[in-house]
């Protein structure tokens, strides 16, 4: 069966120190982290199966990190569940809205948040996280997060997964350097464009070994594109 896991995105440490015991029960892995910075990069090295999100924290909201996640291509499916001593209506409204998918008012039980979150992964992972990508022989499958290529499996790091994804997503177009930044990275990461070319190479050098390679292909003047055309 395939492990859940739960990024919880709050900056109270007793908080998230208490969910870990109710949690591994649930056969849940929980990731931690203590403010957006971290949370992003939590995000950007493994996909999360959920996102518990407090509405209050450092610097920028939850509320204001939960329209980011929805905005970008490749976080949108994530569902978040809102953590917050707010309870007015409007405010759960408010969190609506912006697409969460359910709202935990503090104090809460962990019984009855770890029931929330599996009645939210059971609406959702179905859609989300059994996603299948082919091309070929080339397949990636995101329930298990394995690329394999005529059943081998290929190894390479998340980076380039994600990377790959996005090409196998949107096959034949072409993306320039910054296009495929604001889809893979986000666009309030700063990260320079040749880091872009850097993550495209080892991608290519992880489909070398089985002949795909040429899959990845550099438009002149333009960027990248996935293409399986001869």
């Amino acid at each position: 069966m395939l492990e859940q896991r739960i990024l919880i995105v709050e900056d109270e440490s007793a908080i998230r120190e208490m969910l870990h015991i109710p949690f591994h029960k649930a056969g849940f892995i929980l990731e931690e982290a203590a403010d957006i910075s971290e949370a992003r990069v939590k995000i950007f090295n493994q996909m999360p199966s959920l996102i518990l999100l407090d509405w209050m924290l450092p610097n920028i909201s939850g509320i204001e990190f939960a329209h980011e996640l929805k905005r970008n291509a490749q976080t949108k499916e994530i569902p978040i569940i809102m953590l917050t001593a707010k309870g007015e209506e409007t405010d759960k409204v408010r969190g609506l809205e912006v697409g969460a998918d359910d709202y935990v008012t503090k104090p809460f039980s962990p019984r009855e948040l770890v029931a929330r979150i599996k009645a939210v992964l059971r609406r959702t992972v179905t859609h989300s996280h059994t996603e299948k990508l082919e091309i070929r022989d080339l397949s990636l499958d995101l329930s298990e997060h394995r690329v394999t290529i005529s059943d081998t499996e290929v190894a390479m790091g998340p980076t380039e997964f994600r990377l790959l994804q996005f090409f196998m997503s949107h096959p034949e177009k072409v993306y320039s350097r910054e296009q495929v930044l604001n889809h893979v990275w986000g666009g309030n990461v700063y990260i320079e464009e040749r880091t872009v070319d850097v993550h495209i190479r080892r991608l290519r050098k992880a489909l070398a070994t089985y002949g795909y390679d040429h899959l990845i292909q550099t438009v002149r003047g333009v960027g990248y594109r996935l293409s399986a055309k001869e």
